[in-house]
């Protein structure tokens, strides 16, 4: 095979990381990059994370930092990781690894110096792919650089067999595929089709983290509608059975230049309904903030200005709503960087003008405030005599009583 190496990327050059890499023993082939930097590296996609992969031990690991004043966190001794935290960066670590046993959801490991060992444990070859730190030289066990060339997301080995080890590569599956994929691998794509019901043993937290990484892919749509199709989501969320709602979002956001969202994009997955929204963001166990994000992108969008709706709602909500609603794209885009304006009168004022403290107050407030956003939040000046206008007309009203 022709010996292939990492290209130069601006990440091999983050401060601390050579130094880091020869105390692990790099010289000594103690080290090497792995994983995901090394694959979009391959690819010619920007590296956010960086993981390196050593035959020492996380104890030895933690010594061996520590006594080059690297900082260390143990944030995951059992599994045999430790993060050094770099002026350019933190950089995880951890020692080779072999499964011992698994359960679908947990797998208990040894550590080992067997790189091939190690990579025969990892999911897809693509995500199996070596890099020496000093050389940059490739070491590739499993096809994986054939794989990428050919953006295909293949399993390492039986993948019925890797599927009951850890049942959530099912949905890396379809993830990897949304990003990378063209062509599904038949094997991987039937065996998932095959253990959909093992997503029912999952947790909904690792579940929802996966499908919302999904849905900002790339290929989200192709891959949705193909899951939709064999029947993935029918075990845990029955409720996604089309995908033209979130095909029809996506040509939204982009028209409107708006960022891909993964709640805006599961609401679209989702039918318009408050309490199926409600029950969904329950399940998935998503943050207060997204479920009202979800419950909120149910409703439709109404007819006033966009500007009304984001101060009503706030900006994100409404863009939810109008992107998800069949206004004009351009309603969502005029609210990219708008900032709700603070109506320029207070309680004080209408006192001033003779209105009596108490609920009084805050009623006639409330009545000035419609009439500033009836009028496009127009300036305080206009607002002084909305407020006069009011007030006389509260006045002339109590004065007939």
């Amino acid at each position: 095979m022709e010996r292939v190496t990492l290209p130069r990327a601006a990440w091999r050059e983050r401060e601390g990381l050579a130094g880091l890499c020869d105390v692990l023993g790099a010289a000594a082939g103690k080290v090497r990059f792995v994983g995901g930097a090394v694959r979009d590296t391959l690819l010619g996609i920007d590296v956010a994370d960086i993981d390196l992969a050593t035959t020492h031990s996380p104890e030895r690991v933690i010594a061996l930092l520590k006594g080059n004043a690297i900082k260390v966190v143990p944030t995951g001794l059992a599994h045999g990781t430790v993060t050094a935290v770099l002026p350019g960066g933190p950089v995880e670590v951890t020692t080779l690894r072999c499964d011992v046993a698994t359960d679908g959801r947990h797998a208990t490991v040894a550590f080992t110096d067997d790189w091939r060992e190690d990579a025969a444990r990892r999911d897809f070859t693509m995500n199996a792919l070596y890099a020496d730190p000093r050389t940059g030289e490739i070491f590739d066990y499993f096809g994986g650089i054939d794989d990428l060339e050919a953006r295909r997301v293949r399993f390492i080995g039986d993948p019925l067999k890797r599927i009951a080890e850890d049942h959530l590569r099912i949905l890396r599956f379809f993830r990897f595929h949304a990003r990378f994929g063209d062509e599904p691998d038949a094997a991987g794509l039937g065996a998932c089709t095959e253990r959909a019901n093992d997503l029912m043993a999952l947790s909904r937290e690792r579940i929802a983290a996966e499908l919302l990484r999904l849905l900002v892919a790339v290929h989200a749509v192709r891959v949705v509608r193909l899951m939709i199709e064999r029947g993935i989501f029918a075990p845990v969320l029955p409720e996604i059975d089309r995908a033209d709602r979130l095909a029809r979002l996506v040509e939204r956001e982009a028209a409107a230049g708006i960022a891909p969202d993964p709640i805006r994009r599961l609401a679209a997955l989702l039918p318009a309904d408050q309490a199926v929204a409600d029950d969904v963001g329950a399940r998935l166990k998503l943050s207060k903030a997204d479920r009202k994000r979800l419950i909120n992108a149910a409703v439709p969008a109404g007819d006033e200005p966009a500007p009304v709706i984001a101060y009503r709602l706030g900006t994100i909500l409404a863009i939810d709503r109008l992107l998800l609603s069949d206004r004009p794209e351009s309603d969502a885009a005029s609210l990219i960087g708008w900032q709700p304006s603070s109506l320029p009168l207070g309680g004080g004022a209408l006192v001033e003008r003779g209105v009596r403290k108490g609920p009084e107050v805050a009623r006639m407030l409330r009545m000035v405030e419609e009439q500033w956003i009836a009028e496009g939040f127009p300036d305080a000046a206009r607002v002084a005599v909305i407020a006069d206008e009011t007030v006389a007309q509260l006045l002339r009203a109590s004065s007939m009583e």
